[in-house]
């Protein structure tokens, strides 16, 4: 047989029969079988002439009836040595390869058939060969051992001298890519041929050094995985020896879990996914540790109220009898949950009509509560859960700052377990508990998450019905659960959460509502909490009022109850050691259980000053007075003290200019303002000021040390100026209200516009005071002067006036609250 570095002569046309998935190369002779109709005409054609054919291989062995464009232009020439039929209509063919060739054209009849040109073999440089020819049979040996080649193929590899022919063999057995194939066949030059084939063994090197590193891996887990399991089996055969024969092992646990679950009631879609974890759990074996994870798992899913629900308590009557009783006050926040209930009750008869859906009934708002501390928003979100019959459950989110901690863990965490709302609704043990979101403005952000986000999707009445927990995995309802949230500071609650909610204000108690609240609730709960009778301790009402006003400083109770507290503590001592059997608490010893008053409240002037004004201010512990006093002297500029923060100090400097802009129309000396040194202080200069509230009583101030008339001792002023003399409105005025009437103010000038905030305030405390509604700053020196604006237009000296001798004086002006 001629080699492929010889001529050859071949046909100019020869029959073409295609071939899937395989090349064969010169010199090889190979068996190959026909079974398509185009390839036994071919074959059968060679045979009545030449015995020539081509054997080309097809692009897609897909395709079943090929083409010429469906097949390569490089194929094999090959001598048909024999032909066999088989009885199935096959044809099995013998060739000896003999040449590549290039296909110029196809033609197509009942077969194939090609013009061809032979494509021989060109051997390139010696040297180069030679050094190409070792690294070939070198490599090889070594992907040899791989066992990929039997040991006749090798063998007879080896044997070639000639590279051309070793490259084409090994390409043959080696199970390369048929592209890659395809490439070596139409190389006509060998030293190409043969770095092709090189490049394809070190590939297959790599690949089977991976396959070798796997095999042991994978060796070495299984010898574990049946070393632990002999032993786990060991363990089990001493166990029962040990317990004397008995095995002690429960029912199945897996047919357990299927029973739990299918009294749940579950969606058909969330009990396909909690059935897929139970079959996992058969068929794993009770100790390996994803059993655990799943056992875990399965017994959070069994033990949530999937479809268990407490029955709503909707009696409005008795609701408000319940609320009344815990709690004194916070009438509009008892208010919005009474008109909750009823709308609940008038939702749920429709239901019952069949007039609406019934899952509409549980639908309602989220509320949040604000306010300041200790004003009861916690207690109060307690007794709304029992006037509904519900269970309550309270959720501390203050300091939050994973997200994991509302959404939980993936369990593809070690030590994974749900979120606080799905843990709540286990606690919970109903599907439509009360959920208290305690202090939710104080949720933080970091690196893991932002857990006010994940809350977006628990307070959308729109979205809840389906909110899915990280660890759960799937669905689960909380429409029907009613959510509280609480926030001392609503404005660092996000926008896209606070949009969610239905905000109820908490104000500041009253001193009234303080000493009720201290005798129908703190007091006997102290009594009872330090081992008292309630016949063995007892408190005056004006020992309660000193203790209020003169121990506490806060908008709620808290610090109320423990100061109570201390003193029952001290009594229980006395009546301990027998010094007393009994003690009635006076507000005169008070000072001998509590020491010396810690707060005094600031009381009015005891005289009408020039220069000294009275202002009303407001913190979250309740609202106070202070006073804002202006000295002129010889030197230029305007200097303020007393820690004011910006605003006020834009006050000042506003109440400045509108006395120079009205300096002729108030006889004031425009020469002396401009060479003297202005000095405002507000007392209590370690605690720092802010807010636009002050401006009133900068400019009185500031008016009357300028013209020498005094400002009136009994009057304390509220509102914000403008430089035109505006009186503009302010916020917490029932505080500042509250706080001028405990230092015995009488008269309250206030902004027009914030009129109807007075009625927030008690009747019987309006009734006590006069309020003066002003919208300009013109007003506010007509009270609060005295002689009154008119006193101010009056020509006077430029060294002063002589004041009027201080004198009540009546005004025109009715406030709404002024008459009982």
């Amino acid at each position: 047989m001629p080699t492929d570095n010889q001529p050859i002569r071949l046909p100019a046309s020869v029959p073409v029969c295609p071939v899937r998935g395989s090349v064969i190369y010169p010199t090889m002779v190979q068996h190959i079988d026909a079974s398509r109709a185009i390839s036994i005409n071919a074959i059968e054609a060679a045979m009545a002439g030449d015995k020539v054919i081509l054997i080309v291989s097809q692009r897609d062995k897909d395709v079943d009836d090929p083409q010429g464009s469906d097949l390569y232009d490089v194929g094999t020439a090959c001598n048909v040595l024999r032909v066999r039929k088989n009885p199935d209509g096959t044809v099995q063919m013998l060739v000896a390869a003999v040449s590549r060739a290039r296909v110029t054209r196809y033609t197509r009849g009942d077969y194939l058939k090609a013009d061809i040109q032979a494509l021989p073999s060109e051997p390139g440089d010696p040297v180069e060969l030679q050094a190409l020819s070792r690294e070939l049979r070198e490599k090889f040996e070594i992907v040899a051992q791989g066992g990929k080649v039997s040991a006749e193929s090798v063998q007879a590899i080896q044997g070639k001298d000639d590279p051309g022919e070793m490259a084409d063999h090994i390409a043959f057995n080696l199970d390369f890519k048929l592209e890659d194939k395809q490439a070596i066949l139409e190389a006509t030059r060998v030293t190409d041929r043969v770095r092709r084939v090189l490049t394809l063994l070190d590939t297959e090197q790599e690949v089977q050094a991976v396959q070798a590193r796997i095999r042991a891996q994978v060796k070495e887990e299984i010898d574990k995985n049946q070393r632990e399991y002999y032993l786990r089996e060991q363990m089990k055969v001493i166990q029962k020896e040990l317990q004397g024969g008995d095995d002690g092992e429960d029912a199945d646990e897996a047919e357990a879990f299927r029973a739990k679950i299918d009294a749940l009631g579950l969606s058909p879609e969330v009990k396909k996914e909690i059935d897929r974890e139970v079959n996992r759990l058969a068929r794993m074996h009770p100790d390996a540790a994803e059993a655990s994870v799943i056992r875990t798992y399965l017994t959070w899913i069994t033990e949530l109220p999937w479809n268990v629900r407490s029955d709503d308590r909707l009696d409005v009557p008795e609701a408000a009898k319940i609320l009344d009783e815990d709690h004194y006050g916070l009438e509009k926040v008892k208010d919005r949950v009474l008109e909750f209930l009823a709308v609940r009750r008038l939702r749920k008869e429709r239901a019952e009509r069949g007039e609406i859906d019934a899952s509409e009934v549980n639908k309602g708002p989220i509320l949040v509560f604000t306010g300041p501390p200790g004003v009861g928003k916690t207690s109060i979100a307690q007794s709304i859960a029992k006037a509904l019959g519900r269970k309550y459950v309270r959720i501390a989110l203050g300091g939050a700052r994973d997200e994991s901690d509302i959404r939980g863990h993936r369990r593809t965490y070690i030590g994974a377990m749900p979120g606080r709302i799905i843990q709540g609704m286990r606690t919970a043990g109903t599907k439509n508990p009360v959920i208290l979101l305690d202090e939710v403005d104080k949720l933080g952000s970091s690196y893991q998450g932002d857990p006010s986000a994940a809350l977006l999707e628990v307070l959308d009445p729109a979205q809840n019905q389906h909110f899915t927990d990280h660890y759960l995995g799937v669905a689960f309802d909380l429409s029907e659960v009613m959510f509280i949230a609480t926030a001392n500071y609503p404005e660092q609650i996000p926008a896209a959460l606070m949009d969610r909610m239905e905000v109820i204000d908490f104000s500041s108690y009253i001193e009234q509502e303080k000493l009720e609240i201290a005798k129908r609730y703190l007091l006997p709960r102290q009594v009872t909490a330090n081992g008292l009778k309630p016949n063995q301790i007892a408190f005056t009402d004006a020992a309660l009022e000193r203790l209020i006003s003169h121990y506490t400083r806060e908008a709620g109770v808290r610090n109320l109850e423990r100061e109570i507290g201390t003193v029952a503590r001290k009594v229980a001592r006395r009546i301990a050691t027998g010094e007393i059997k009994r003690a009635k608490v006076t507000d005169k010893e008070l000072d001998r259980y509590l020491g010396q008053a810690r707060y005094v409240p600031e009381t009015e002037g005891q005289e009408d000053k020039v220069g000294v004004s009275t202002g009303m201010f407001y913190t979250p512990v309740g609202g106070d007075i202070l006073f804002v006093e202006t000295s002129v002297m010889p030197g230029k500029g305007l200097v303020l003290t007393g820690q004011l923060g910006d605003v006020m100090k834009e006050s000042a400097r506003a109440a400045l200019t509108y006395a120079k802009s009205n300096a002729e129309r108030f006889h004031l000396d425009r020469e002396r303002i401009d060479n003297s040194e202005i000095h405002i202080h507000v007392p209590a200069g370690a605690i720092p000021k802010e807010g636009p509230s002050a401006g009133g009583a900068m400019a009185t101030s500031l008016i009357s040390a300028l013209s020498g008339i005094p400002v009136r001792h009994d009057v304390a002023m509220t509102g914000e100026m403008t430089l035109t003399g505006r009186y503009l409105p302010i916020g917490g005025l029932k505080e500042k209200v509250l706080g001028a009437r405990r230092a015995g103010i009488k008269h309250i000038i206030m902004p027009k516009a914030n009129e109807p905030d007075l009625r927030d305030i008690p009747l019987h405390l309006r009734s006590s005071m006069r309020f003066h509604p002003c919208e300009t700053v013109d007003e506010v020196l007509d009270v609060a002067l005295v002689g009154g604006l008119k006193a101010l237009e009056t020509p006077r000296e430029a060294t002063g006036v002589t004041a009027p001798p201080p004198k009540a004086r009546k005004t025109s002006r009715r406030s709404p609250g002024a008459s009982a």
